[in-house]
């Protein structure tokens, strides 16, 4: 297991923060648990488990449509949101942002 420079991650969601438009950012396992997020309790709750099953179901149609390929990002665009969904490893980096103030 890769040590984590705590005060990297710190730095790196601040940069992320800082985008114009970035509402909040969750980093979450894949088991589904947040590991650090910018949320509310509730929200981060919602997003942590409603992610890590879009992520799943995103890699089996990638899988599905062509074994040798992985994913490698997820934009999921809506009418008052977009979240950006970075998948690593061993975690998940989600960047909720209104995509009217990017």
């Amino acid at each position: 297991v890769a040590h984590v420079d705590m005060s990297e991650v710190e730095e790196t969601l601040k940069r992320i923060s800082g985008h114009k438009g970035v509402t909040g950012i969750v980093i979450i396992s894949k088991e589904g648990v947040a590991i650090k997020s910018t949320l509310d309790p509730n929200l981060t709750t919602q997003y942590s488990g409603l992610m890590t099953a879009l992520m799943d179901q995103c890699k089996s149609v990638v899988r599905e449509l062509d074994p040798s390929n992985g994913l490698t990002f997820v934009r999921l665009r809506t009418k008052k949101h977009e979240i950006m969904i970075a998948p690593d490893a061993e975690y998940y980096l989600v960047v909720i942002q209104n995509p009217n103030d990017a």
